[in-house]
């Protein structure tokens, strides 16, 4: 951990001190040829008078206040540090390779930490080979091309977090291969292919080897062609579209003996199991209207894994199977005032809703948005009502209230 802090005082203090350079420069009216060129386009960025290298230092904040009013319980309040980033990017030699390194540093970034185990601080760190426009090749550690809303950096969503399914049926980070086909094509019809072949064990595995892996495929259309400035990769149309723009999407992904209850994240099984799950999204946006359409699943037909005890009953784990809809619309005002309406439903596998009772759930969400630089300084508020329906009969009405400040470069 020191040295991890080490290595990222030294990068800020390179940064402040090639800074004080360029001012002699400046001032001297010199060339000094050694000295980086800087932009601040995206975070802070350096590249070498050669253009050999480049460097770019971003991070993000996410601070949160949250009430939680549970059914049969006094209501509780949370303060935390939600999500504290810092990223570095950037190529070396030739800009066809690219490098990207992601670090958390708040707890539930981490994960649960387990004795004997090192932080789990990093996210991303991944190359990247693009020999044109069209083709990416990943290697390492980085997200599969699942859902849209996972695969959108949590920075740039308009509610405070991801919703219920995303939680519950996605596939996560991921060390493996990629390879991406790219064909946006502005005002025409275009279209993207992404593949992945990967461990399935998630981000920083420190397990024993295994025979797992998983192989994940993802198709985007772009009927109307591209949105304007990505604006695919962030929720809301705050690039107010002239014309609509709509992607329609799919991901197919299959985990072979998968070790975790939810793939590439959750806690260890007692025994491997091998599912698929299937992924379908769709995003429009229009004159500052933007919906978003969202169904997933996570199948497979013995869900429950067994740990017999000496005395007792066995003690279970479970994939958590099932699957769930998400409908999302918002309206952003030219005073970069949003409001963001989202309704999810989430059904889980038969066998765990009547053998260990876990809830269906349905969820209503209303929230505002001020933005004051786009996504990366933001004020949300958000009102959560939770309506859980258990196999007996019973049910259970929750509430969360939640206020988010977001600021990042």
């Amino acid at each position: 951990m020191k040295k991890i802090y080490t290595i990222i005082v030294l990068l800020f203090s390179m940064t402040l001190f090639a800074q004080e350079e360029k001012k002699i420069e400046t001032n001297n009216d010199m060339k000094l040829a050694q000295l980086p060129y800087y932009n601040f386009g995206k975070g802070l960025g350096m590249t070498s008078a050669d253009s050999l290298f480049q460097l770019n230092i971003r991070f993000r904040m996410q601070n949160r206040l949250t009430a939680i009013s549970n059914q049969d319980e006094s209501t509780k309040y949370e303060g935390e540090i939600r999500r504290l980033r810092l990223r570095f990017d950037g190529y070396v030699g030739n800009p066809k390779f690219l490098y990207v390194i992601q670090l958390s540093f708040t707890p539930k970034d981490m994960g649960t930490q387990k004795d004997g185990q090192s932080p789990n601080i990093i996210r991303d760190a991944a190359l990247t080979y693009r020999p044109n426009s069209n083709w990416n090749f990943i290697f390492g550690q980085t997200k599969l091309p699942g859902n849209r809303q996972r695969t959108n950096s949590s920075g740039a969503l308009q509610l405070t977090d991801r919703s219920i399914n995303n939680a519950k049926f996605n596939i996560d980070r991921d060390f493996g291969i990629q390879a991406y086909y790219l064909q946006e094509k502005g005002d025409n019809f275009g279209y993207n292919v992404k593949t992945a072949v990967s461990t399935g064990r998630g981000r920083n595995w420190s397990g024993s080897e295994s025979d797992s892996y998983a192989l994940t495929g993802r198709v985007e259309l772009f009927p109307f062609g591209s949105f304007k400035n990505n604006g695919a990769f962030f929720e809301g149309d705050l690039a107010r579209e002239t014309s609509p723009k709509l992607m329609v999407a799919g991901t197919f992904s299959y985990n072979n003996n998968a070790e975790r209850t939810q793939g590439q994240t959750g806690d260890n099984l007692y025994e491997a199991r091998s599912f698929r799950a299937i992924m379908g999204d769709a995003i429009l946006k229009y004159n500052g209207w933007a919906a978003m359409l969202s169904y997933m699943s996570r199948n497979l037909s013995d869900p429950i894994t067994y740990l017999q005890q000496d005395a007792g009953e066995p003690l279970t784990r479970s994939v958590y199977a099932g699957h769930g809809l998400d409908y999302q619309l918002s309206y952003v005002f030219p005073s970069n005032y949003e409001l963001i309406g989202r309704v999810s439903t989430q059904t889980m596998h038969d066998d765990l809703y009547k053998q260990l009772n876990m809830p269906n759930t349905t969820e209503f969400t209303l929230g505002a948005t001020k933005y004051l630089w786009e996504h990366a300084f933001k004020i949300q508020a958000e009102l959560t009502y939770d309506k859980l329906t258990f196999n007996q009969g019973s049910s259970k009405n929750n509430w969360y209230f939640r206020l988010q400040f977001e600021i990042g470069i």
